[in-house]
């Protein structure tokens, strides 16, 4: 396990993870945790309190990598962009499998673009609409997630996007 004391952070433009609050896992920590590696993994540990398993850190070159941290793990550990938090990080050798969406994939099935394009993302990409889905606190926002997810698919945008999309037209509607 290592700890360190990292800033939250935004991307305000970086492609598809524009928006995007996250952390960094300098390349020194990333090594300890694991070594040689530079491809996405999954982790186990802390961020300050708030205890968490299963979450990819994502590479970001020269062997740094983020740890997204969206909006429900924001609440939990009640901290904002440019907040401190102790991180406690060690790898997670046996997450718990993502379990598909009964209704996602049936959906994906009536939209050929969507399933094919689905089908041909790794699964570590997969596991942010899941979640995001499962997230959902009403049958209603399920539903919406799931029709919004597969639209999105269809014209092969990637979860960050559709995120992005939605957020714009939110504000254009809102004036």
């Amino acid at each position: 396990m290592i700890q360190y004391t990292a800033i939250i952070q935004r991307f305000e433009k970086q492609g598809e993870k524009t928006g995007w609050t996250y952390i960094d896992i300098p390349a020194e920590y990333a090594q300890k945790l694991l070594p040689g590696n530079k491809k996405s993994f999954r982790v186990k540990g802390r961020l300050d309190a708030y205890a968490f398993e299963a979450v990819s850190l994502l590479p970001m070159g020269e062997g740094n990598f983020i740890m997204p941290l969206n909006g429900a793990v924001r609440k939990a550990i009640k901290k904002q962009v440019g907040a401190s938090l102790v991180v406690k990080l060690a790898v997670d050798k046996n997450p718990e499998p993502v379990k598909m969406i009964p209704e996602l994939l049936e959906c994906l099935e009536d939209e050929p673009a969507a399933l094919a394009y689905w089908q041909g993302i790794p699964q570590s990409h997969r596991n942010y609409w899941i979640k995001w889905i499962e997230t959902a606190k009403t049958d209603t926002t399920r539903t919406k997630r799931i029709a919004q997810s597969v639209n999105a698919m269809a014209v092969k945008k990637d979860f960050g996007q559709m995120l992005r999309d939605a957020r714009d037209d939110r504000k254009n509607l809102l004036g």
